[in-house]
């Protein structure tokens, strides 16, 4: 018997929204401009507080106003929070902010550090405020945005996640120490999404910096994990990174799953990487056959497709924004409205949510001010103009202030049947929650741009395009121009290619040579001895690369403005 969803009749009468006093008449969409600056105000209060009561240490506790570490010691919610700043539009603190971090940030700490967090949150922060540097009005230097103090950072953070790959699959340890490396003892057992969520931040940082180590183990990370699926083409939630077996083999789109797939479809777009594209359309397919009911995902048993948990799980709501992305909106809004509902009657998303119950899940009923449905509902609403996103939107804030503000942030909701609050503000809510929220109320944010307008930079390279839009979030909502890793990576493969050139001139040179001396008694011609020769070993020919998925190389010469198109952050020539 097909398995079917009983949705209680009490999801149809939910709660009303707790939006009492929002301007315009019931029925009504929000007014954008006073909720955008309703989410300004909530940015402020939480990031002044943690500045006055928490910094330096990573993240506020809000109940007790004062602060303390939690990924790392990094000053984390600086960090997290400095491109929001931007996008808010506060230049003058974003340059502040900048010259604290390069003065008080030190990786060279004995820290066990969380690899994944350490991407998303570090690298992915250092490296989103790097690109977006000069359009805050810092002074950057010559070579930008292929150098900068903020991208030495982002590079110095991410070599200290290297020796986590050091394994016989190539997948990441969870845990490394930022000093002395993986520890002796450290558990092999990492979940999918620890493995699968580094093509973005490496990707970028090797396109900037000209070294292909990190795009290189984020890779073979993504193939070992699509290696690893089930004959029905699914992949579990824990795996050995040692041995390349599934340790937890429950399949879904939620946590320890959600962003290796966010991945491989933003990797696809980023890199313009039709393996990796074709790759998430795989998973979808078993995704829809095997974890779909009536427009909820279920988590399932991976070898055989059975039902092990009929949740929800908060972090699953990033899905129908991730649909959009792939031009799935029917889908995207018909999961997204069965999301919406669950808000509604809790005023937040609890972590699990039983949904033939149509109830919270036994200590998973907290709220830690997540993003991921105002995520949906800014992409979804970017692909629709439905207003329906936009009274999200406006749910979220009332729900937000109503329950978790207090005087020295914003808390962590730990029980949303009893609005009981835990002393912690995730960095994530001012990286995340409030930067989607500020954007789905903000749509002519330099965030949107549609490649109307963009920014000409004379580089070394030659001319660049940037800030063109077609922005990437990573999963920790830190926006990557993707025309800038075209800005860095042309000089390197024009380069290769001349060497190669230069190569095979000098290979023909030589079999000449030898044909020579068959009937001509005469030493054998070698090029020119001396330093950085292609004589000397480390500029031999390299090895034929297996060939890979990606598009022509899409460069920014300088020429006349009629022969540039600018289009999602990219520059195409007219001969392409």
């Amino acid at each position: 018997m097909p398995f079917r969803l009983l949705i209680p009749l009490g999801l149809v009468c939910v709660l009303l929204p707790l939006h009492h006093g929002a301007p315009g008449p019931e029925g009504t969409a929000p007014d954008p401009a006073h909720y955008r600056e309703r989410v300004k105000a909530m940015f402020y209060h939480a990031y002044d507080s943690y500045l006055e009561n928490a910094f330096p240490y990573d993240e506020l506790r809000p109940l007790t106003c004062d602060g303390h570490d939690t990924w790392g010691s990094f000053s984390l919610t600086l960090i997290d929070a400095l491109d929001t700043l931007l996008i808010l539009g506060n230049t003058s603190e974003f340059q502040r902010v900048v010259e604290v971090l390069q003065d008080n940030v030190d990786f060279d700490i004995d820290v066990n550090a969380s690899v994944f967090e350490t991407n998303i949150r570090v690298v992915g922060g250092l490296l989103s405020a790097h690109l977006l540097s000069k359009k805050a009005g810092v002074e950057v230097e010559a070579g930008w945005p292929c150098s900068g103090p903020l991208l030495r950072m982002a590079e110095e953070a991410a070599r200290k996640l290297l020796p986590a790959f050091q394994t016989p699959t190539g997948m990441p340890y969870g845990t490394v120490n930022l000093l002395h490396g993986v520890n002796p003892g450290e558990t092999p057992v990492t979940c999918t999404a620890g493995i699968g969520t580094f093509i973005v931040e490496f990707a970028t940082l090797s396109s900037l910096t000209g070294d292909p180590v990190f795009e290189d183990v984020a890779r073979v990370a993504l193939m070992r994990l699509w290696e690893s699926r089930s004959d029905i083409g699914l992949v579990g939630n824990h795996i050995d990174v040692l041995t390349g077996k599934w340790v937890a083999q429950d399949a879904g789109i939620g946590a320890g799953v959600d962003s290796y797939f966010e991945y491989l479809v933003k990797g696809a777009i980023l890199l313009q990487d039709k393996k990796l594209m074709a790759m998430f359309l795989e998973y979808n397919k078993a995704i829809r056959n095997y974890t779909h009911f009536d427009d909820w995902y279920l988590w399932v048993q991976m070898y055989k497709g059975t039902v092990s948990m009929p949740v929800f799980q908060s972090l699953e709501a990033y899905w129908p924004g991730l649909q959009s992305l792939i031009g799935d909106i029917d889908n995207a809004m018909r999961t997204f409205l069965n999301y919406y509902t669950v808000w509604k009657q809790f005023g937040g998303l609890p972590e699990f949510y039983n949904i033939p119950q149509g109830y919270t899940v036994e200590k998973r009923e907290g709220y830690p001010l997540r993003p991921e449905l105002i995520e949906s509902a800014m992409y979804l609403y970017r692909a629709t103009g439905d207003p329906t996103l936009l009274e999200l939107g406006r749910d979220a804030v009332e729900s937000i202030e109503k329950i978790s503000k207090v005087e020295c942030g914003f808390a962590t909701i730990k029980d949303l049947r009893d609005h009981k609050l835990d002393n912690r503000m995730e960095s994530f809510f001012l990286a995340e929650t409030v930067k989607y929220l500020y954007l789905l109320f903000h749509p002519n944010n330099f965030i949107h741009n549609n490649g109307s307008t963009f920014d000409s930079v004379m580089t070394p390279h030659g001319e660049c395009i940037l800030g063109a839009g077609g922005y990437i979030f990573n999963t920790e909502a830190h926006p990557i121009d993707p025309a800038a890793l075209h800005c860095c990576r042309r000089l390197k493969e024009e380069q290769w290619e001349v060497e190669d050139l230069i190569k095979e001139f000098y290979s023909l040179r030589q079999s000449r040579s030898r044909a020579q001396r068959k009937t001509v008694s005469s030493g054998p011609w070698e090029p020119p001895a001396g330093p950085g020769t292609l004589s000397s070993p480390e500029n031999q020919p390299r090895e034929k690369q297996p060939a890979r998925q990606r598009a022509p190389l899409l460069s920014c010469p300088s020429q006349p403005f009629t022969s540039k198109l600018a289009l999602l952050g990219q520059v195409f020539l007219d001969s392409s």
